[in-house]
Parts: C-alpha cells; sequence; structure tokens
C-alpha cells in the first residue's frame, strides 16, 4: 500500500506524519510505502528533526519536497492532508485513491513544548491509521482522529 502525506511545504507536520507512521508500521510488521511531499518545497524544520529524534526517529536525512518529486505521484492508495492550505490546493486523484484530512497546528513558530505536542498527536493518528491497516478495517478521518 502507498500513502502519501500532504503538507504546504513539506517542512514538519508532513516529515514528523512520514516518520511516525513508517516507525509504527514497521513495528507492525506491515509493509508500507510511504511519502511525504508539499505543494511548495522549501527545507525540514531543525525543531522537526530535534522533536523526532527525541522518540528515536530519524529525520535528518529527510529533504522538503513537492509531488512531483516523489516517485509514481499519482498513484497513492490513500492521501492525508495535515494543514487546510494543502486539502485546498491537494490535486485531484484518481478514484482508487483515498483522501483523507486531519488537520494538525502548525508549530513553527512555537516552543519546543508546542512542537512536541503535535508531535505527540501526529504520533497518535499514525498509530491508529497503522492498526487499522493491519487489522484489516477501514480507514477514515474519525478512525485518525481517534473519534
Amino acid at each position: 500500500m502507498r500513502i502519501l502525506v500532504l503538507c504546504t511545504h513539506n517542512s514538519a507536520r508532513s516529515q514528523m506524519a512520514e516518520g511516525w507512521i513508517r516507525d509504527h508500521a514497521a513495528r507492525a510488521g506491515l509493509d508500507l510505502d510511504v511519502h511525504s511531499a508539499g505543494t511548495e518545497a522549501t527545507a525540514v524544520k531543525p525543531d522537526a528533526v530535534t522533536v523526532m529524534r527525541e522518540v528515536g526517529i530519524d529525520l535528518s536525512g529527510h529533504a522538503s519536497k513537492t509531488l512531483f518529486d516523489v516517485p509514481d505521484p499519482w498513484n497513492f492508495d490513500v492521501v492525508i492532508t495535515v494543514c487546510d492550505a494543502a486539502n485546498e490546493a491537494c490535486p485531484a486523484y484518481p478514484a482508487a485513491t483515498q483522501r483523507l484530512h486531519v488537520p494538525f497546528a502548525d508549530p513553527s513558530e512555537a516552543s519546543l513544548e508546542t512542537w512536541r505536542v503535535v508531535r505527540g498527536e501526529i504520533g497518535g493518528m499514525a498509530a491508529r491509521l497503522v492498526d487499522a491497516l493491519a487489522a484489516g478495517q477501514a480507514v477514515s478521518e474519525d478512525v485518525l482522529q481517534g473519534a
């Protein structure tokens, strides 16, 4: 299964989500092809790398990229937008692609404590996604939000 996490700059939330989903999938023994991208490319924020390192996930080799930098960008089973701007700008995907929107606060100009809160929220979403997939359950925005 191929999963794309999309945000505006691919610098924080989508990068953390990619890292979390890969980590949870590896722990569950689930074979997922996970990517992240932005509607614009900038740079991965150092605070994202810092807070993810605190939980044992290394983003230091990650780079900000657009959809066109991702292999086979029009062939994803699930596309998750994690910010409202990316949700509005998200391109149309083939009917086989499931689009989900789960917004998170932008921690970019905030304290490391705020980064940690957002990291935890994204980690919870990633765990719920992987748990549902591993159990063969349908994935929805309600499932990802823990509703």
